[in-house]
C-alpha cells in the first residue's frame, strides 16, 4: 500500500469527525462525506437560513426596529391595496340630541380605527384627571349599574360614555356577571392601562339606578362642566342615600302584590286577604334569614312556605275558597322576573357568559321556591288535603276586576323595586295595558297563552323604551314592574301540585309551560325595545352594528 493511499482514510476520518472505533446509524459512510464551508459552526437549528437563501441584514446603525416599522423588503410602488379606501373612511354622524345610550352603543360596535374622536371640552382639557382616576370612576359607575340589574350592554355603554367624556377614546370596557374591567391604550406604541372591579353584592334600588343614569347623562353632555371631583361627590351621595321606601312599606307592598295576583286568577275577598297575609309573613321570614346571613336560595325557600301553608290550612278547614289562588298569589311575589328579563336580554345581545350566569341564578331561585312549596304541598297531601289541579280551568273572566288587579300588582311591584315616585304612575298604566292586551288575545281571541304573553310583553318593552328615551333614563323602571301580571305563577303552582301528587308527567308539562311563558316574557320585552330603537330613531343615520350570522361554523 502506497503512502498516499495510507493517508486518504485518515483525512476522511478527520473530515467526518468520527472515531473509527465508534460508529452509529447517523454516521456518514466512508466516501459520502460532504465538504463543509469553513468557519460554519457545528450547531444549527430549524430556524437557520439554508445556504443559498441568505438575505441582506440591516446594518447595526438601523437598529432592531419594532412591530410597527415596515419590513426591509417593503416597496411603496409594489404595495398591496390599501386598507383605507380612496375616498377615505366615511365620517360617522352622531346627533347630540339622541340619548347617550344610542350614541355609545353605536361607537362600541365600531372598530377602534373608525370611532370618531371625542371633541375637546372642558373636562378633557383639564390637566387634573389622571387616567387611573378616570378608570376608577368608570368602574364604580359600572358597578352600581350592574348591581342594580342593568343589562351588560347598557353597562358597557355607560362605562364607555364616562371614559369618552374625559377624552379617553381608546378604551375597551368588558362586563361579566361579577367582574368589570376596562383597558385604555393612549396610542399604538404605548402600554395600555387596565383596571378591574368585582361586583360582590347586588341589590334592587331603581332610584339609585336612575340617579346613576342622570350622572352619566350629565357627563356625556359636551356643554356640561362636571369635573372629576364633582362626579365623585355625586357618586358618594348615591351610595349614602337611603332607600325611598321603609321596610314596613315594602312588606305591605309584598302582601298587596300577592292579593292582586290572587284576584287575577279568580280569587275573591277572602282569598285576597289570605294571600296578602301569607306573602307578608313570608317576606318577614325572608328578612329574618337575610339578617342571619343565609344565602338567597334559603330566603326564597322560606318565603314560599307561608302562602302554601295558608292555602292548605283553608282546604283542611273546608272553607269554600280557591286555595290554588292563595298559593298562586304568594308565588307571584317571589318569581324573579327582573333577573329573567336581564338574563335573556344579555343572551340576545351577545353577552353569553353574563346571560348564562344570570339564568343560572334564576334557576337557583326557582328551585328554592319549588322546594318550599313542594314541602308544604307534600305535608298537605299527607294530612288529607284535597287540592284539585283542574281548578286551573275555572279562571273566571272579570275584565274590569282583572285590569284593576293588574294595575295594583304593577304599582306594588314598582314599590318593591324601590322606584322613584315619578315613575310609579307610568309603570302602573303600562301594566294595565299589558294585561288588557293579554286578556283580549287570550280570552276574547282564544289565542295561545304563550303568543298572547309574548305580544303583551312586547307592548311593555315598546312603551317602556319610549318612556326611557323621552326621559333619557334606563328602561328597567318602566318595564320590569309592568310585566308582573304576566308572570307564570299559576302554571308553576299547578306543575308543583301535580308532582306532589305523584303525577310527574302532568307536572312536567305544566312546568314546561311556565318556562315557555317566562321566555316569551323576556323575549317580548327585548323585542319591543329593539323595535323602538330600529324604527323610532329620528334624524340619525347610524344603527347599532350587530354580529353576523355564524351559519353553523
Amino acid at each position: 500500500m502506497s503512502e498516499a493511499e495510507d493517508r486518504k482514510p485518515q483525512s476522511d476520518e478527520a473530515r467526518s469527525g468520527f472515531d473509527p472505533e465508534i460508529t452509529s446509524e447517523f454516521a456518514i459512510p466512508a466516501g459520502l462525506a460532504v465538504a463543509r464551508p469553513g468557519g460554519e459552526p457545528e450547531t444549527t437549528s430549524e430556524f437557520a437560513v439554508p445556504a443559498g437563501l441568505d438575505v441582506s441584514q440591516p446594518s447595526a446603525a438601523e437598529g432592531e426596529g419594532s412591530a410597527f416599522s415596515p419590513p426591509s423588503t417593503y416597496s411603496a410602488r409594489q404595495a398591496p391595496v390599501a386598507f383605507t379606501p380612496a375616498a377615505g373612511v366615511p365620517v360617522v354622524s352622531l346627533i347630540k340630541d339622541l340619548p347617550w345610550q344610542d350614541r355609545m352603543r353605536t361607537m362600541l360596535r365600531m372598530p377602534v380605527a373608525e370611532r370618531p374622536a371625542p371633541e375637546a371640552g372642558p373636562k378633557a382639557a383639564e390637566e387634573g384627571p389622571a387616567v387611573p382616576r378616570v378608570l376608577d370612576l368608570t368602574l364604580r359607575i359600572g358597578e352600581l349599574l350592574l348591581a342594580g340589574g342593568e343589562g351588560a350592554e347598557d353597562v358597557e355603554a355607560a362605562m364607555f360614555a364616562v371614559c369618552r367624556s374625559y377624552g379617553l377614546d381608546r378604551c375597551e370596557p368588558n362586563v361579566t356577571f361579577t367582574l368589570l374591567s376596562i383597558s385604555y391604550q393612549p396610542s399604538l406604541v404605548e402600554d395600555p392601562v387596565t383596571a378591574s372591579r368585582t361586583v360582590r353584592r347586588r341589590g334592587t334600588d331603581y332610584t339609585r339606578l336612575a340617579a346613576v343614569f342622570r350622572l352619566v347623562d350629565d357627563l356625556s353632555d359636551p356643554e356640561s362642566h362636571l369635573s372629576l371631583e364633582e362626579a365623585y361627590r355625586r357618586l358618594a351621595e348615591m351610595r349614602r342615600n337611603r332607600h325611598p321606601y321603609p321596610t314596613w312599606v315594602l312588606t305591605s307592598a309584598s302582601g298587596l302584590l300577592a292579593g292582586a295576583a290572587s284576584v287575577l286568577v279568580g280569587g275573591d275577598l277572602v282569598v285576597f286577604v289570605a294571600a296578602m297575609l301569607g306573602a307578608m309573613l313570608g317576606d318577614r321570614l325572608a328578612w329574618l334569614c337575610a339578617g342571619r346571613g343565609l344565602p338567597e336560595f334559603y330566603q326564597f325557600l322560606v318565603a314560599a312556605m307561608p302562602p302554601a301553608a295558608i292555602g292548605i290550612a283553608l282546604t283542611l278547614s273546608h272553607v269554600d275558597v280557591k286555595a290554588s289562588a292563595v298559593i298562586t298569589g304568594g308565588l307571584f311575589a317571589l318569581l324573579p322576573g327582573r333577573a329573567l328579563v336581564a338574563g335573556v336580554q344579555d343572551g340576545l345581545t351577545g353577552f353569553y357568559i353574563t346571560a348564562a350566569a344570570r339564568l343560572l341564578e334564576v334557576m337557583y331561585f326557582f328551585v328554592g321556591i319549588v322546594a318550599g312549596v313542594l314541602v308544604m304541598l307534600y305535608v298537605g297531601v299527607q294530612l288529607g288535603a284535597h287540592l284539585n289541579p283542574d281548578a286551573a280551568l275555572g279562571v273566571s273572566k272579570r275584565p274590569l276586576w282583572q285590569i284593576g288587579a293588574s294595575m295594583l300588582l304593577s304599582l306594588t311591584f314598582a314599590v318593591l323595586l324601590q322606584q322613584e315616585r315619578s315613575t310609579v304612575v307610568a309603570v302602573t298604566l303600562n301594566g294595565g295595558v299589558a294585561w288588557s292586551v293579554y286578556g283580549a288575545m287570550r280570552y276574547t281571541g282564544e289565542i295561545s297563552p304563550v303568543a298572547s304573553t309574548a305580544v303583551a310583553a312586547g307592548v311593555v318593552g315598546l312603551f317602556g323604551q319610549l318612556l326611557a328615551r323621552y326621559r333619557f333614563a334606563s328602561a328597567l323602571p318602566y318595564t320590569t314592574a309592568a310585566i308582573g301580571p304576566l308572570l307564570p305563577g299559576s302554571a308553576t303552582y299547578f306543575g308543583l301540585l301535580a308532582i306532589a301528587q305523584s303525577k310527574v308527567d302532568a307536572g312536567l308539562v305544566s312546568i314546561t309551560k311556565a318556562a315557555a311563558l317566562a321566555m316569551a316574557i323576556a323575549i317580548g320585552v327585548n323585542l319591543g325595545s329593539e323595535v323602538s330603537r330600529m324604527f323610532l330613531r329620528i334624524g340619525s343615520q347610524e344603527k347599532r352594528r350587530a354580529a353576523k350570522r355564524t351559519r353553523g361554523f
